[in-house]
């Protein structure tokens, strides 16, 4: 192991002993960022080690990260200092063995297609990775040490080799986990993510006529279909695609075959059972459909669901935000059943974000702040200056992290389409009857 690669190991060691041992805002800042990003994880070993190591670069104490700290409190060589800057690109990723090397390491980060090459720094790391081979998952974090080459920073969890299903799984965790690293060593991906996001609300806008819309679940999931197909429509024309002809008319216009059109939209993503809806005359009356889009059944059940859009926090789904408002607009908010109990799983809560009360902090500033004087036991409780330390001491973000709405990369659009081709498959041969054995009468 070369040198650098040592002290590199040092350093880090060094940087996480200095955190661990701090005292006053710098401690506190650690507190209230590993509890909201505990709220994500499964809370075992890895994922505090993963804490710790992320807040060193991504925590914040006022207006500067830990790592600034540090710096400003030890007089180090340049070269030490170069190391520790390289740091703040540090990412964590789910990565595929590529290659097994002498000393490493080829990754591939799944989300974004990106290769690395990423050497353990110390000893034990280089003999606990020592039976990885090609095509197993990694989890890890990995920081940059030379132009040419990475380390592993912080734990590594070995999640074996995967099948479709079992990654798409994994993949969805990571975005639920980590989802401020999801291309985070990928900036065009990550902007064109936002800018579907921010389309996405601009088409909520026209065709709901506001960015706000309430109804029955069943009615509102019957308008979420119709204007699913809107979009498809819409990118299918914006992709060249006559919408006006069904694929049967398509394939026999460009002089090819079922098979071929069918092979080709499987490939772009399209499960089996999709493909096969566009060309069936009797559930599409033969033109071009988008396959149906389901709301969860608890929200179809729903007497008043919410629909909000965002540019930026993008789609929420609320069954209560009927009520809330009804609670904010009432004579006597303590004569409602349930009013503390909702106001205070708003609060707890984590489905419900910052921007939800931000908007009906606008809407209804002199009530929200004297219901919550109440409900707090603080008469002084100013809702101006008082309600986002509120809600970062209910681990709640105070800016949004890229939403469930945001167009993915294709590749992992197209995977998670063959695991439920995967899934569906191995749950209909599941379903078969077993053959019968022995003899027959």
């Amino acid at each position: 192991m070369d040198a650098i690669l040592e002290r590199t190991h040092q350093l880090k060691q060094d940087l996480i002993d200095f955190v661990m041992d701090a005292e006053g805002t710098l401690a506190q800042a650690l507190e209230s960022y590993a509890a909201i990003q505990a709220r994500r994880g499964s809370g075992d070993t890895v994922q505090r080690d993963m804490i710790i190591d992320g807040f060193i670069t991504e925590g914040k104490v006022g207006d500067k990260a830990p790592l600034d700290i540090f710096l400003q409190d030890n007089k180090l060589p340049q070269a030490d200092i170069d190391l520790l800057q390289n740091w703040r690109r540090s990412f964590i990723g789910l990565f595929t063995v590529s290659e097994v090397l002498p000393d490493g390491f080829e990754l591939t980060n799944w989300l974004t297609e990106k290769r690395y090459i990423v050497k353990p720094d110390n000893q034990r790391m280089l003999q606990d990775l020592s039976r990885c081979t090609v095509g197993e998952i990694l989890l890890t974090r990995i920081s940059p040490v030379t132009d040419t080459y990475w380390s592993f920073s912080g734990p590594c969890s070995v999640m074996g080799k995967l099948g479709r299903p079992k990654l798409a799984v994994a993949i969805g965790k990571f975005k639920d986990n980590h989802r401020n690293h999801l291309y985070s060593d990928a900036p065009d991906l990550l902007e064109e993510a936002w800018l579907s996001v921010e389309k996405y609300h601009q088409q909520f806008v026209d065709f709901f006529g506001s960015d706000e819309v309430t109804m029955p679940g069943y009615q509102l999931s019957k308008k979420m279909t119709e204007f699913q197909e809107i979009l498809t429509q819409k990118q299918l024309e914006q992709a060249g695609v006559d919408t006006s002809k069904s694929l049967t008319e398509m394939a026999e216009s460009a002089g090819v075959d079922e098979d071929e059109i069918k092979a080709a939209a499987t490939e772009l993503g399209a499960t089996e059972s999709v493909v096969s809806q566009l060309f069936d005359a009797k559930n599409t009356t033969g033109k071009m459909v988008a396959p149906k889009v389901e709301l969860p059944p608890d929200l179809k059940k729903a007497e008043q669901l919410t629909a909000i859009s965002h540019p930026r926090w993008g789609q929420m789904l609320l069954p209560t935000y009927a009520k809330m408002k009804s609670i904010l607009t009432a004579d006597d908010w303590q004569s409602i059943e349930g009013a503390e109990k909702l106001v205070r799983f708003y609060l707890e809560d984590k489905t419900i974000n910052a921007f939800i009360w931000r908007r009906l902090a606008k809407e209804y500033p002199a009530q929200l702040e004297k219901i919550l004087q109440t409900i707090l036991g603080r008469p002084d409780f100013n809702l101006q200056s008082d309600l986002d330390p509120l809600l970062e001491s209910n681990h709640k973000l105070l800016e949004p992290e890229l939403p469930e709405i945001a167009s993915v990369p294709l590749h992992l659009h197209n995977l998670f389409q063959e695991a439920v081709t995967e899934v569906s498959k191995s749950k209909t041969k599941s379903k078969k009857p077993a053959a019968k054995k022995g003899f027959s009468a």
